[in-house]
């Protein structure tokens, strides 16, 4: 009976096709796996071994896998890297605020902004300790070009998102007619609220005119599609957010005619003109009042006092 012996031993491991063979990637070619420097201008790891072939394959997979990062602007701030969302001091808040809404802008433009009460020397010392703060990682969420600051195009911001759909909305590009209208990015929560600072009140006023021709742009195309349901849920979520805005309530109008509801419509209307007086002390446009059936001088009051009701138009008595 012959004694077991364990195999011979393989002397290298690329003769039998486990590891292939490769040249040693160049100084650029390699990175850490969680963003750490660069490696040695040799082609090696800190350490002074060469990385194996698959260590580009294992990057590329991570970073196909991790979702880009998002910043969120619209409502309370909040930053998601990958699966989790990063805590910032108040400072990391509002320069990345700012950087994403304004994409690339100049370090002295930065610094006087948020730190308008103190020095230059101080603002631009203020700058360099809140970008030292921010989280590090590949790519870097903040990028450089001379004097000029930029976020990573990776960096995916909602403001911009709704900007583009009111925008293409506006301009005429509004959703097919079977598919569904963007009512829920349109009628979002406010920039930021809470904060005062000029540059966000002026963007946040920006993005509330924008949201509102945007609904009633939508409103309009939805009604020409021969959608009036819809057409009046975003001519209503308009005049929520602006109940003075005449343009938002001829587009309840105008849904509301579109359906035949001539009633529906000249309530609506009459509600809107009281509105208005005893806000502003004005009337309605011509404009407005021209889109509705001319009326009949109103009736007297029949002898009594008594104005006629639902039984005098023969509406009382419904079939069981």
């Amino acid at each position: 009976m012959k004694s077991w012996s364990p195999p011979p031993k393989v002397r290298n491991r690329r003769q039998r096709g486990v590891i292939p063979s490769s040249p040693a990637p160049g100084p650029t070619e390699l990175q850490g796996l969680c963003g750490g420097p660069k490696l040695r201008e040799e082609g090696g790891l800190p350490d002074g071994r060469h990385a194996p072939a698959w260590h580009d394959t294992v990057s590329e997979a991570i970073a196909l896998v991790s979702p880009p990062p998002r910043l969120r602007l619209l409502g309370q701030f909040r930053l998601d890297i990958g699966t989790e969302t990063v805590e910032l001091c108040r400072n990391g808040q509002r320069l990345l605020a700012y950087l994403g809404l304004r994409g690339r802008v100049s370090r002295t433009v930065l610094a006087g902004t948020l730190w308008p009460e103190v020095t230059e020397e101080h603002a631009r010392g203020s700058l360099r300790t809140t970008l030292w703060k921010l989280p590090r990682g590949q790519p870097p969420l903040i990028g450089s070009c001379g004097d000029a600051l930029l976020v990573a195009p990776a960096l995916r911001v909602d403001v911009h998102t709704l900007a583009r759909t009111a925008l293409g909305v506006v301009q005429g590009c509004g959703p097919p007619p079977t598919s569904r209208p963007p009512l829920g990015l349109l009628v979002g929560e406010d920039l930021l609220p809470g904060w005062d600072e000029d540059w966000i009140l002026l963007e946040r006023e920006r993005l509330r005119q924008l949201r509102l021709h945007a609904l009633d742009a939508l409103a309009e195309a939805l009604i020409r599609q021969g959608r009036p349901a819809l057409a009046i849920e975003a001519a209503w979520a308009s005049v929520r957010a602006e109940p003075l805005r005449e343009s938002a309530h001829r587009a309840v109008v105008a849904a509301h005619l579109a359906e035949g509801n001539v009633g529906e419509a000249v309530r609506h209307y009459d509600a809107f003109r009281r509105l208005l007086y005893e806000e502003l002390g004005v009337e309605p446009s011509p404009r407005f009042a021209r889109m509705l059936p001319e009326r009949p001088p109103a009736r007297t009051s029949p002898p009594g006092g008594r104005h006629p009701g639902r039984n005098d138009l023969g509406l009382g008595a419904w079939p069981g």
